[in-house]
Order: structure tokens, then sequence, then C-alpha cells
């Protein structure tokens, strides 16, 4: 780090050969200067954490915005595609009365119906990592609004980038401080999943209003604690990333590239083509089996196929 060198340039050294005592005016120049040094370093560690910490929280929010529309708008299809393999599947076993066809049968009726999620059990307000979008934002009283799109325009992003840049909790070193600015970035998160850029601007209006310390200096043995400190949350944050990419969302967020909401359509239109292909499988299976004369419990599927 660039501070590596700073114990050395902070000592303080002793007055030339020859020279009966130092000069008390200009003794504390060095400790300063190494001081400043030092300082200079962990600022320039915090803007780069912070840089990071938006570039972590941006892919997070996509992460979760791909998830939760990839649920919304290919959940019914996929849904749709199993519940036609289960038909089918029955079809074949009432047509064949095969008992390895009906106890295939069997599972795929039986997959169509899993136990439920957390976020289920809930009603979608907490997931195993939290409270989802929506339940924070009932419990906050603020509007609950899906994502329109899997990544925010880049005015929203502008806008956010800035706006975190300068409220962000690691500018902070008084606890009461961070948590005011915790709280505040949780808003500004929320609005920017959102893709909300008129509450982002409202909230940039709003950090303009309130109070923002100037930031004090720390002790000298206090900075090597920050600058510990820093390096140990870009640790963390470094894990954080790897876990999003590894993640089955994250890797299909990576494939999707710069059009992520164009990967969600490719994708509901070839569901949509198995979902047709399917269809018409059933549709023959069901009349192959109406003219054997033994549907059994597949005879009211028929007439509703047929019909529909």
């Amino acid at each position: 780090m660039a501070a590596s060198d700073a114990p050395n340039d902070a000592q303080d050294p002793t007055a030339a050969p020859g020279t009966a005592a130092p000069d008390p005016t200009s003794d504390p120049a060095p400790h300063d200067d190494g001081d400043e040094r030092l300082a200079r370093a962990v600022r320039a560690a915090e803007t780069a954490l912070i840089e990071f910490e938006i570039a972590v929280e941006t892919f997070r929010i996509e992460v979760e915005n791909f998830s939760r529309l990839h649920e919304e708008r290919l959940g019914p299809l996929y849904a749709r595609v199993e519940e036609l393999d289960a038909a089918i599947a029955e079809a074949v076993a009432a047509r064949t009365g095969d008992p390895e066809d009906q106890r295939r049968a069997r599972e795929a009726r039986a997959a169509l119906a899993p136990m439920p999620q957390v976020s289920e059990l809930f009603h979608g307000w907490l997931d195993s990592e939290g409270y989802s979008s929506e339940g924070y934002a009932m419990l906050t009283r603020q509007p609950v609004q899906r994502p329109p799109r899997v990544r925010p325009s880049e005015e929203a992003r502008r806008l956010y980038r800035d706006l975190v840049r300068r409220c962000h909790p690691d500018l902070a070193t008084d606890e009461k401080e961070r948590h005011r600015r915790d709280v505040f970035v949780s808003r500004v998160n929320l609005a920017y999943a959102r893709g909300d850029e008129g509450a982002l601007a409202e909230l940039a209006a709003e950090w303009d209003r309130g109070p923002e310390p100037e930031p004090g200096g720390l002790p000298y043995e206090e900075l090597y604690a920050r600058l510990d400190w820093l390096s140990e949350r870009k640790d963390l944050l470094a894990e954080a990333v790897a876990a999003l990419e590894d993640s089955a969302v994250g890797s299909m967020l990576r494939m999707a590239g710069d059009d992520p909401d164009g990967m969600l359509a490719e994708v509901a239109e070839g569901l949509r083509r198995q979902i047709g292909e399917r269809e018409t499988e059933l549709a023959r299976e069901l009349a192959g089996g109406a003219g054997d004369g033994g549907n059994g419990g597949a005879a009211g599927p028929v007439g509703d196929a047929e019909n529909g």
C-alpha cells in the first residue's frame, strides 16, 4: 500500500552532527510531513474503496434485478413447459398402460408441487439473504415498485455514482455519522434498483440540505488502523464479487453482456417455441389415446386441449 514506507518517513530525525541541539521550530516538520503523507494515503485508499464498492453494489443490484425479472417474465413460461411435460407423460402412460411410463408420469406431476421456499412462505418479503426490496420498501414506507429493466439508465447510473461518492459511510469515522450515512445509502440503493432518476435527484437535493460535517483529521496511530480496516473491507468486497460472479444468475448476467433485457426476451421467445412444440405433442398423444379408447383420467384434458 502507498503508506508502507510511512513509518520510516515519520521518524523524528535528530539534528545534524556538530549541532548543539535540534531547532525547536523545525523539529516537528518531518513528523508532520509523515502525517500528511499517511493521511493522503488513507484518503486515496478511501476513494479507491468507495469506487470499488460502487462497482460491487451496481453489479449486485443488476444481479438482483435480473433474478427478479427472470422469475417474473420467464417463471410462468418455465412452469407451462413443466406442466405440458407432465401432461404428455400422463397421456403416454394412459395410452400404453406401461408401469414405467406410469412411474415417470407420477414423478413429473409430483415435481410440479415443490416445497415452498422462504420467499414464498413470507410472500416475497423475506428471502435467504434477508428482506427483499419490496419488504424493505414496506418497512420504510417507500413506494413498492418493480424494476422496469435489469440495468438502470445511464442517467440513473450517473446520479447514483455521484451521490454515493458524497454520502458513502466509509467517509465517516464517527459511529453516529456512519449510521446516518448507512441509512441514507440504503434509500439511495433502493431508488437506484428501481431505476428511479427522479428519486435519486431528490435524494441528492436532500443530502445537499442536510448536515455534512467536515472530515476531521485522525491521530497518527489511528491512520494505520484506518488503512488496515480499509484493506480488510476491500478483501471482503472481493469475496462478495466472486460469490456474485459464480452464482447462476451472475453467470447469466455476464453472458448477457450489454443487453441483459434482450437476453431475457430471447430466452422467453425460445420458451414460447418449446411450449408450442409441446402443445402439439400433447394434442397428438391425447388424440392417439382417444382413438385407443383408454384415456382413463386423461379424458378431461382431451376436451380442454381440443376446445382450446
